[in-house]
């Protein structure tokens, strides 16, 4: 409903937890919302920390980094490739046909893919390697963080500019955006509590007012 009735706002996930789900019907469900927004759809990721929820799905909490890396790139084939193909040990998807495609497919390798979690090698690595930017949680200890990040990037042979730094539940405050501004941040996540329309449109309205300054 949101990609209908809009025609600029970004839409996303905060995050998805990818190993939980079936990447056949998770990318054609990314895909139709991609192509709906018009390449609109920024695709938030996480490993999940919760032992029995993955456990629940058969996944191990040793190996779902694992786990989540196959799924996107699995999901990545079908979004990209006419007939898709796609062998790991955690995703095997024989020549398959996924349709629609996404807005940005296959340029893009479908919409950008974004990882939650906290700053550390792991993370790290794991974002050089297949993602194009992390989502923080919280703003402590990304100005240090940064250059761990753009290191891993060059490791991987990744461009760390072109990485979004996308700070989630960020608080409404003017001097913290612009100390992200400062760190060549140009993308939050505002932190809207839940409530009615009442009361939820009002704190919108002073998002707005924030962000045209």
């Amino acid at each position: 409903m949101c990609a209908a009735v809009t025609d600029r706002i970004l839409l996303g996930t905060g995050i998805a937890l990818v190993a939980q789900r079936e990447p056949i019907v998770t990318a054609k469900a990314i895909a139709t919302l991609d192509r709906e927004s018009h390449g609109r759809f920024v695709l938030g990721i996480g490993f999940g920390w919760n032992q029995d929820e993955l456990e629940d799905h058969g996944i191990s909490m040793a190996d779902r980094r694992d786990v989540v890396r196959d799924r996107i790139m699995a999901m990545r084939a079908l979004w990209s490739d006419e007939v898709a193909e796609f062998h790991s040990k955690h995703a095997e998807i024989p020549p398959s046909w996924s349709w629609p495609k996404p807005w940005r497919s296959p340029e893009r390798n479908g919409p950008p893919v974004l990882i939650g979690g906290a700053a550390g090698p792991k993370m790290f690595a794991n974002i050089a390697e297949y993602a194009d930017g992390w989502i923080p949680i919280g703003g402590a200890g990304i100005k240090q963080a940064l250059p761990e990040l753009a290191h891993a990037c060059e490791e991987a042979g990744r461009d760390s500019s072109e990485m979004r730094i996308v700070p989630f539940g960020t608080l409404p405050d003017p001097g913290k955006l612009e100390y992200y501004a400062s760190l060549g941040i140009e993308e939050v996540v505002l932190r809207l509590p839940g409530g009615d329309a009442d009361s939820v449109l009002p704190i919108l309205d002073g998002f707005a007012e924030l962000v045209e300054r």
